[in-house]
């Protein structure tokens, strides 16, 4: 879909943020955090994992290039297949014995059937 990286950097939004966690007082001071916005198709990516803003922006991108080619597969028609006889009256003879036990709660108890 995207010959290259700058294509899909073109068509994105880019937000820089703080970003909380292990990484010491450099990552509370600097905005390392990254957030994409894809606009033609409205994704929205964010990524905070590491320490430099670089990395996570690489990372951000990947994700979204993923996001996008799983976006743009169709999905397989399902084929509906018959079910078999034998499945079918399972089916009711488990449906026969839940009414059953709903008379039974209508009518107070056994007593009653």
């Amino acid at each position: 879909m995207y010959s290259s990286s700058r294509e899909l950097a073109k068509q994105t939004k880019i937000d820089y943020s703080m970003s909380r966690g292990p990484g010491g007082q450099r990552r509370d001071k600097k905005k390392t955090g990254v957030r994409l916005h894809h606009l033609p198709s409205g994704l929205v990516v964010q990524v905070d994992d590491q320490r430099l803003q670089t990395q996570n922006k690489k990372i951000a991108f990947d994700i979204l290039a993923k996001k996008l080619e799983k976006m743009r597969q169709r999905k397989k028609r399902r084929i509906i297949t018959k079910l078999p006889r034998w499945a079918k009256e399972v089916r009711l003879k488990e449906k026969k014995q839940r009414s059953f036990k709903k008379k039974l709660r209508k009518k107070g108890g056994r007593d009653d059937v």
